[in-house]
């Protein structure tokens, strides 16, 4: 006898993987390095079917995805642990309550979000603008006293901030400064395998540095796009950045335009590949 599902009984939802989630936005790399390296950061969601102002932060209090505030300020966390198997689904489903959620509460979804739309769908089209604080104050109203488990967690992660920069001369480029070097992390838009073609090219050509006392260390992928990270000398500042990160995007796109690699370049690829993680 064939076996037939009940129709109170639902087949059981597919947790569908998108390795690249924010793919088709022009801003890919801006919510990739704000889900994965930058610590503090908001930028204002334009939304093409609502007029509701939301905020996206890196982080939010207890971890909450989403929250509106007493005065009725709403919140899109980002740095949250994904659901399904594509983030950004997982963030527009988020978003969607966050526009009827009343003041005073935080949006806290369960299980998978079930099919429906991406925040490709829900955002317009123009990039984020994106600013970088230094902790995370902007959670309160002005005087606000949060009060219990926010004051709790406003204190911890504001402890936790480690001091980021965003470059202006390039897209996508945070330096940071740890107790022992700084660092440069920079979230690249090119597809895997040509980048690290261009990567290789300029490790036998010499051009992966980006000055002296800095040491190129690898690369990290982090939904679907590489990120380059630098060893920088600890008193290097983010401006002295700026001239050499140019120069570098200028040497990264010629030598995106390569041919075949030589022996030299191809056992540099493999190097690459041998120091690469992957953070998902």
């Amino acid at each position: 006898m064939s076996r037939r599902r009940s129709a109170d009984k639902p087949a059981k939802q597919r947790d569908v993987f998108v390795a690249r989630p924010f793919a088709g936005r022009a801003d890919e790399t801006e919510w990739v390095a704000l889900r994965e390296i930058v610590p503090a950061a908001t930028a204002p969601l334009r939304l093409r079917s609502s007029d509701v102002p939301v905020t996206l932060s890196t982080v939010l209090p207890l971890q909450w995805p989403g929250m509106v505030t007493r005065s009725g300020r709403r919140f899109l966390g980002l740095q949250v642990a994904s659901r399904s198997g594509d983030a950004s689904r997982d963030l527009a489903a988020v978003l969607d309550q966050l526009l009827d959620a009343e003041p005073g509460s935080s949006v806290v979804p369960t299980g998978l979000p079930g099919p429906g739309p991406r925040l490709q769908d829900l955002l317009d089209d123009a990039p984020i603008e994106v600013t970088v604080q230094s902790g995370f104050d902007y959670w309160l109203d002005g005087e606000e006293d949060p009060g219990g488990d926010t004051a709790e967690a406003l204190e911890r992660a504001n402890a936790s901030v480690v001091p980021t920069e965003r470059l202006t001369s390039v897209t996508s480029a945070y330096w940071c400064r740890m107790k022992e070097r700084s660092h440069l992390r920079w979230v690249l838009p090119e597809d895997e395998d040509p980048l690290l073609d261009a990567l290789a090219r300029l490790s036998v050509a010499g051009g992966l540095a980006l000055g002296e006392g800095t040491r190129f260390v690898g690369t990290f992928r982090a939904y679907g796009v590489l990120v380059p990270v630098w060893d920088l000398p600890r008193e290097t500042e983010a401006p002295s950045l700026e001239e050499p990160a140019t120069a570098f995007r200028a040497r990264l796109d010629e030598a995106l335009t390569g041919g075949a690699l030589t022996s030299d370049e191809r056992r540099a690829r493999a190097g690459l590949l041998n120091r690469q993680l992957t953070l998902r």
